[in-house]
Formats: structure tokens, C-alpha cells, sequence
């Protein structure tokens, strides 16, 4: 009798890893919502503000200028900085995207978050061969750094 139940709870014991290991996972576990009704984006008017407004309008929080939080975000700094001491050939490039936020009550300019910093960074390979793709390759990586981040900032914001 033990032998079985030993047995069963093995197989279950796996059958829940392989599927962990696959990427399976429970709907509703990962849903994009946050517990803010409203939020004011407060910040300049670049690529990583208007991310950010798209991301938390999708995880179903309205987003306008009279509401009673506001997101305050400031300007993105990004840096590249090569891996590699060989100027042939192909080499590899770091690009690191880096702003700071604060999230502030309207009503009393209380601080809910105080001054935080997003940072995500990501590499690419570029070479000298394809010099017309070197742009193309790392505007690519500056778009999926500003989403990383956009998604970085909603998962700080849920714990409001």
C-alpha cells in the first residue's frame, strides 16, 4: 500500500516538472492587470513614456492627467559598450537602457514609491561586413529594451 502511493505521488511529482519545464503554466497566473484604476504618466514625450502608457492601458488601468497617482518617468539614458578588443571582425555590443521613476499621490505629493531605477540590458552581435544592418540591428535591441523596462515598471507597480 505504501509502495503505491509512493508510486503515484512520484509520477505526479514528475508529471508537474515536465510540464513546468515545457513552459506550461495556469491561465490567469501571468495576467497583465494591476490593482491601479487610474495613474497619470508624468515625463517627456519619448519612446519608453508611450510604451509604458500602452503597457498599463493593456493591463487595464486607465491612463489620463487627472488622476489621483502619477507615474513620474524620467528621461531614458541608453549605453553601448563594446565586449570585445578586436576592432575585425564581428563583435559583440552591450545596450543598456537605465531610467528612474517615482510614483506620487496628487492630492498630498506624498511618495507611494520613491525614486526607483529601471535598468535591462541586452548584446547583440554586429560586424563590418554588414554596416548598413548595424543600425537596424541595434534599433532592434533599443525596442526590446524599452518593452523589457515597460514590463519591469508594471511588475513594480502591482505591489501598490
Amino acid at each position: 500500500m505504501q509502495r503505491r502511493t509512493l508510486l503515484s505521488l512520484a509520477l505526479a511529482g514528475t508529471a508537474g516538472l515536465a510540464l513546468t519545464g515545457c513552459g506550461f503554466r495556469l491561465r490567469g497566473l501571468d495576467a497583465p492587470s494591476l490593482s491601479l484604476d487610474e495613474l497619470a504618466v508624468a515625463g517627456g514625450d519619448d519612446a519608453l513614456s508611450g510604451r509604458v502608457a500602452d503597457r498599463l492601458e493593456a493591463a487595464g488601468t486607465r491612463v489620463h492627467d487627472a488622476a489621483p497617482l502619477v507615474l513620474n518617468l524620467g528621461p531614458e539614458a541608453v549605453d553601448r559598450r563594446r565586449l570585445g578588443v578586436l576592432d575585425a571582425g564581428p563583435r559583440d555590443e552591450e545596450l543598456t537602457l537605465s531610467a528612474p521613476f517615482s510614483v506620487q499621490r496628487r492630492e498630498d505629493g506624498a511618495y507611494l514609491l520613491d525614486q526607483q531605477r529601471l535598468k535591462v540590458a541586452t548584446h547583440y552581435t554586429v560586424s563590418d561586413d554588414d554596416l548598413l544592418n548595424r543600425e537596424t540591428l541595434r534599433d532592434e535591441a533599443l525596442d526590446e529594451l524599452r518593452e523589457a523596462a515597460a514590463r519591469q515598471l508594471l511588475d513594480r507597480l502591482r505591489g501598490l
